[in-house]
Parts: C-alpha cells; sequence; structure tokens
C-alpha cells in the first residue's frame, strides 16, 4: 500500500494502527514489530522529501520526532530511538522510528535496524489483538488526536 492510501485510510478513520494527531502529520504503528512501538511519522500534507518542507514545516518535524521518542522511551522503556527518514520507493515524506533496548540481542544491538532484522520475515504481528490495541492506548496517551 502506497503511504498516501494510508493516509487516506487515517482521515477516513479507517487505519487501526494509527497512534495520533501530530503537527507535522500522522503517527503510525508499524506493519512490521521487530519491537513493539516500531512506528513511522507520515507527513500531512503529503510532500515528496524533506527538503520539500519550508523551514518551519521542517522545524515542526523535528520537533514531532524528538516528542515521540521522548513518548517512546518514558512509556516502553526504550534506551534509545532511531530515526530513519526514507522514499526511495515511495516518494513521501515519512521516518521510520524504532525503539531500542537494553536486552536486545549482542549481535543485533548496535546496528541500524533495516540491518539488525530481516523485514522479508518479519515476526507474527496482529495489528487487531488486544496486545496491540493497548499498545497503541499507551503511546497516544501523550497526544491529543482529533481526525483533520
Amino acid at each position: 500500500m502506497l503511504l498516501r492510501d494510508r493516509i487516506e485510510l487515517i482521515r477516513a478513520g479507517r487505519d487501526p494502527l494509527f497512534i495520533a494527531r501530530l503537527p507535522s502529520g500522522f503517527w503510525v504503528l508499524s506493519d512490521v514489530q521487530h519491537f513493539p512501538g516500531a512506528s513511522m511519522l507520515l507527513a500531512d500534507p503529503v510532500v515528496p522529501h524533506f527538503n520539500a518542507l519550508h523551514e518551519r514545516a521542517r522545524v515542526q518535524w523535528a520537533l514531532d520526532l524528538g516528542k515521540i521518542g521522548d513518548v517512546m522511551m518514558s512509556s516502553l522503556g526504550a534506551v534509545r530511538v532511531n530515526y530513519e527518514t526514507w522514499g526511495i520507493l515511495d516518494p513521501a515524506l515519512h521516518t521510520h522510528i524504532t525503539p531500542r533496548f537494553d536486552n536486545e540481542d549482542e549481535a543485533t544491538r548496535t546496528l541500524q535496524p533495516r540491518f539488525a532484522f530481516d523485514y522479508a520475515k518479519p515476526p507474527p504481528f496482529d495489528p487487531l489483538s488486544a496486545e496491540t490495541i493497548a499498545l497503541i492506548r499507551k503511546l497516544s496517551q501523550k497526544f491529543s488526536h482529533p481526525l483533520v
């Protein structure tokens, strides 16, 4: 699914992985959960890349990423957060946000998420499970998130 399509689902209130509306976009849980809370910030309005934003929007994007990281650290016990901004296949600004933990496997602890995990063989994940719903509620508690 293209990110533009996912944003339309969010606007229609039909994305079960929606966490919160922030000034720069939508925070959503990722479809692949190597660690609980792996997520993305999707720009709204959609722009092709970070450099397409004007200066104030760039600052807001960075502030929103920092707020998300703060929530991950306080709510999930993450010891650090990795931020990766991609846009190669789907030119729509989004940043992958991965909480990192002290109990990670020694072999992958210091690797970037895209190298540490096998995205072709993701762990089982049920977006509608009680566990996923509880995780979304836990993460969204710090934000009001009316759909705009």
